[in-house]
């Protein structure tokens, strides 16, 4: 089994929001959810810590996510799942009850929150030497920035282990515009630019509508990376990047992660109406090879598969039928002609290497 490295998993909105116990085997929390019916994901989904491990996931990228949208409060009340609050207080609370989720699988010996290079170099030995004993590793992320109440907060959650921050979800963000909409990044988020350069946080550029992407490119001097995103030339559509983009992305020497979220791999998908089994894994293979050619090497792709990013198996690749599946892309990267080194590459090396250069060093 090669060791995965994902940089994108929702666990803690899963947990929190969701309600799901991802302790428990995969099984059980899609019998818990069974008789549900508030979402197609549920009883569907993917991804428990017991499933990561079963499939070989070391190290992830792990979210706090939460938005404030002052007028985006349905008429029909709060739905426990939502990312979306009227006050960036209250999307600073949420972000905070997730990182608590965090701190305590933590405490009760489930993951390993990864917060320097000496961290991961020291788990990954561990990991590679003993898997069975080893809890998952976690780098913290933040995927939109709407948490940080305001840029000179930032330094609260950089001492708290947030080491990536996107500045934009979907929609109109305080600090950039993101996926769906289009514009600048704001005042505030120039701002925010300039304290998490300071401080040695990556940037993700996921999400980020085009003119806050380039704006930002030029603007933030730190590292960046794009932990879940798909080839806009094989799927049309904003929420994937252009070859511009792309391009942009490996002259910065980032990394983009490959998310498994079945619309954003075939160009046609509709939601709740195109089947699955019309998407497979290949499409994924696809991709790697787009973002091989642009680049000329393997050096730019590794995994961020988006898994029960509010979605299960109803909007994942057929033959995905949890997050243990992403075994399955060494054999069709071998049979596209991909060899071990570059196979190893994909699954984990690129983005263990990024992280060995990007987090701080002690």
């Amino acid at each position: 089994m090669r060791p995965v490295f994902d940089a994108h998993l929702d666990l803690a909105w899963s947990a929190v929001q969701w309600d799901r116990d991802l302790t428990r085997p995969l099984e059980d929390v899609r019998r818990a959810e069974a008789h549900m019916t508030d979402h197609p994901a549920r009883g569907r989904g993917t991804v428990t810590l017991r499933e990561m491990r079963r499939g070989g996931v070391a190290v992830c990228l792990a979210t706090i996510l939460a938005r404030a949208k002052p007028d985006a409060r349905p008429a029909g009340g709060f739905d426990r799942r939502a990312l979306d609050f009227t006050t960036a207080a209250g999307a600073y609370a949420m972000g905070q009850g997730q990182l608590a989720y965090y701190a305590l699988l933590e405490r009760e010996g489930h993951i390993r929150v990864i917060r320097t290079a000496d961290d991961l170099r020291s788990h990954w030995r561990a990991w590679r030497e003993a898997p069975d004993a080893q809890p998952v590793g976690v780098i913290l992320a933040m995927e939109g920035a709407d948490p940080i109440v305001s840029p000179d907060q930032a330094g609260e959650w950089f001492a708290a282990g947030l080491r990536c921050v996107g500045l934009a979800h979907y929609g109109a963000g305080r600090y950039a515009m993101g996926t769906g909409d289009n514009g600048p990044v704001t005042p505030a988020g120039r701002e925010l630019l300039r304290t998490l350069e300071r401080l040695g946080v990556v940037l993700d550029l996921t999400h980020c509508a085009e003119p806050g992407f380039f704006e930002s490119l030029d603007s933030f001097g730190g590292r960046v990376h794009a932990s879940h995103n798909m080839c806009r030339a094989l799927a049309p559509g904003d929420r994937q990047f252009s070859d511009e983009q792309l391009r942009r992305l490996i002259e910065r020497d980032a990394v983009i992660g490959l998310a498994f979220d079945a619309w954003m791999l075939c160009p046609g998908w509709v939601t709740g109406r195109t089947s699955p089994e019309s998407v497979t894994l290949a499409a994924v293979i696809d991709h790697v090879d787009h973002v091989c050619q642009l680049a000329g090497s393997v050096r730019h792709v590794g995994i961020g598969s988006d898994l029960d990013g509010g979605f299960g198996t109803e909007q994942a690749p057929a033959e995905l039928g949890s997050i243990a599946g992403l075994q399955k892309l060494g054999g069709l990267l071998a049979a596209r002609g991909y060899g071990d080194a570059d196979i190893d590459a994909i699954f984990h090396g690129n983005w263990y290497r990024f992280f060995t250069e990007s987090l701080p060093p002690q």
